[in-house]
């Protein structure tokens, strides 16, 4: 759901999605290893013709040098309004100044009411994407800034884990567009490696079961294969990357905590075992001494009576 100080107007009438992330976008130059140029030009040129018609508003709410901050993904061309409103609490305020800018470019507005301001943008090329900031001066200064990014990849976060001998997969998503084509690398030192399956079909298969995701699979691992991959989504306008960690693990390395627990067991047990050898041994010794102190006690108590008789006898 949108946040209270934000609006957001899609016309129904067109087709596609828009979600709210912050990425960075890269001229398409190549259409990589699996779309060809000629099939990519032609992607490109369906998504131009089908482009959205949409409206963005911020309120201006809060306290005076603030900024409010919303970030559009766009996968696609669009033609799009943003606008500043001031909200009830500042609809007396004089106001002296509006201006919009992209980076240090002024943009022409123009007024939607008394209160809010607007701007037309046409994004048709990745160049056309980036931060538009509409700064209202008055008695008090408040910023709007729109942030108009690719669409962000979806991926696991932690490290996937895989086995040696065994196979893993890798999954990459875009849900608020569709791209055009996907593409995985490997991290090579410094470099990153397009992987190419056709030319190891033993050892990577990738896969796009449904046109917004994509699996790497990689078959018979071994720690060759551990380190960081990436996948790359390719869109009319910009393309967005997702990094991935894998480890390889052998198959004793789940077993580690279960031996590590048997060991503490088995020692548990022999600590036990001793000490109650030591307790026996012990107890043993103990009655021995009491035997031991019977017998004394019997003697001594024999001679006192053997004493005492030889006494009467003499009287």
């Amino acid at each position: 759901s949108e946040p209270l100080t934000t609006t957001q107007i899609v016309n129904h009438q067109t087709s596609g999605n828009v979600s709210d992330h912050m990425t960075l976008g890269h001229d398409v130059s190549t259409p990589g290893p699996n779309l060809t140029t000629s099939e990519f030009k032609e992607a490109t040129k369906l998504n131009t013709s089908k482009s959205l018609n949409m409206e963005y508003e911020i309120l201006l709410p809060g306290d005076s040098g603030t900024s409010v901050e919303k970030s559009i993904s766009l996968g696609s061309a669009a033609k799009i309004e943003l606008s500043c409103r001031l909200s009830d609490k500042y609809s007396r305020m004089k106001v002296h100044q509006v201006t919009w800018k992209k980076g240090n470019e002024i943009i022409e507005h123009k007024n939607k009411t008394e209160n809010s301001w607007s701007i037309q943008v046409d994004i048709s090329e990745n160049k056309k994407l980036g931060t538009y900031t509409c700064t209202v001066k008055g008695e008090k200064e408040f910023n709007a800034m729109f942030h108009l990014q690719v669409p962000r990849i979806e991926g696991r976060e932690k490290p996937v884990i895989g086995y040696r001998g065994d196979a893993s997969v890798l999954i990459c998503t875009s849900y608020s567009y569709t791209p055009i084509a996907w593409t995985w690398y490997k991290n090579n030192g410094s470099e990153q490696i397009a992987i190419n399956d056709s030319l190891l079909l033993d050892k990577y298969v990738i896969d796009r079961p449904d046109p917004g995701v994509t699996y790497l699979k990689i078959m018979k691992l071994t720690k060759e294969d551990e380190g960081v991959y990436w996948c790359e989504a390719a869109f009319e306008l910009g393309k967005s990357k997702r990094k991935l960690k894998l480890n390889i693990l052998t198959l004793v390395a789940p077993l580690k905590p279960f031996l590590a627990i048997v060991a503490e067991v088995l020692i548990l047990i022999a600590a036990v075992f001793t000490y109650e050898i030591w307790s026996k041994k012990k107890e043993k010794h103990t009655e021995e001494e009491r035997e031991f102190d019977q017998i004394e006690k019997l003697r001594s108590e024999e001679n006192n009576g053997v004493e005492n008789t030889s006494a009467r006898h003499r009287k």
